[in-house]
């Protein structure tokens, strides 16, 4: 299956980034490569690109879709927590933009066999990089009931999630839960009807909670941005798209943090902490998809895009 991969907020993200022509720009989220292409468009022979995605498939999709631009595009297979070291590797110090986008790439949710969707019927899997051995079918199966309630109520803010926690654990004990279809069936039994048809899909937030705790997302994200603004070049933007609320209050705590660092009380008349801000929030308010994007690409409708310049 080819990887597509619509990029939400696009023309955003590149307005955002302020592209100089010279400049080094990573791509931390490499995916199809479309937030890539555009920015590799925009540089001169003197500019470049990482991309840096961890999942084979798009590693692949993303090489073929930039090969025309030579040596203006280096791609690496690794996780963006690894950006600094890899960068080293390449004997990248610095960089004048970095983008992050944090969504579930359509195509791995349109694979079948990769056990993102709970619309299709496949082995638990849910693994962005399958070189890890642990999948979501070991959590569905070996977590013990509160855990799985943590991850649930935590990772997808689900009123139901213990519910669901004991329903998993009952079925299990029958015989283990090997597909996203019999996991499907479980979480809808779990929850009472009447909600099932006001709140979207049922299964919907159990997905989100058990991928993002396998790929361990949120705590990657929150170890991340300190560094990633630490790379930047005065004048360097970091912009970020966000699909869900989790995430957006990660990023906004930390450009909050590295805005305004101090950590002095409020009624002491100067600062003696010493510690100084890194820059400037670009976006007060995240930069939302226009109703035209959200109707053409149902997937942007959560999206969001934070961004902060370095000074």
């Amino acid at each position: 299956m080819e990887f597509v991969h619509k990029s939400v907020l696009l023309q955003e993200t590149i307005d955002g980034l302020m592209i100089k022509p010279d400049g080094i720009y990573v791509d931390g989220t490499l995916g199809g490569g479309g937030h890539a292409s555009e920015v590799a468009k925009r540089l001169s022979d003197k500019g470049s690109i990482i991309g840096i995605d961890q999942d084979a498939a798009a590693i692949e999709a993303a090489g073929i879709r930039l090969k025309d631009f030579g040596e203006k595009v280096t791609i690496v297979r690794s996780n963006y927590c690894d950006m600094k070291s890899q960068l080293q590797k390449l004997g990248i110090d610095k960089v004048d933009g970095i983008v992050l986008d944090l969504g579930v790439s359509s195509y791995q949710l349109d694979t079948a066999e990769r056990g993102f969707s709970y619309r299709e019927n496949a082995p638990l899997d849910m693994r962005m990089d399958r070189r890890q051995k642990m999948t979501a079918r070991d959590i569905v199966n070996d977590y013990e009931e509160r855990e799985l309630f943590r991850v649930i109520r935590d990772y997808g803010e689900d009123k139901f999630a213990k519910n669901i926690a004991k329903h998993i654990v009952a079925a299990r004990a029958k015989a283990p839960i090997e597909t996203t279809g019999q996991l499907t069936e479980i979480i809808r039994e779990s929850i009472p009807m009447k909600f099932q048809k006001k709140s979207g899909h049922p299964a919907k937030r159990t997905f989100q909670a058990i991928r993002i705790e396998l790929n361990q997302e949120l705590e990657v994200l929150k170890n991340s941005l300190d560094a990633m603004i630490d790379l930047l070049n005065p004048g360097g933007r970091l912009c970020i798209i966000t699909f869900h609320s989790l995430e957006d209050r990660i990023v906004k705590s930390a450009f909050r943090k590295n805005e305004n660092p101090c950590t002095c009380p409020s009624d002491f008349p100067v600062c003696v902490c010493g510690k100084v801000s890194k820059g400037t929030i670009i976006t007060r308010k995240p930069i939302l998809p226009s109703e035209e994007e959200m109707e053409e690409n149902s997937r942007a409708k959560s999206a969001k895009l934070r961004i902060f310049e370095r000074s």
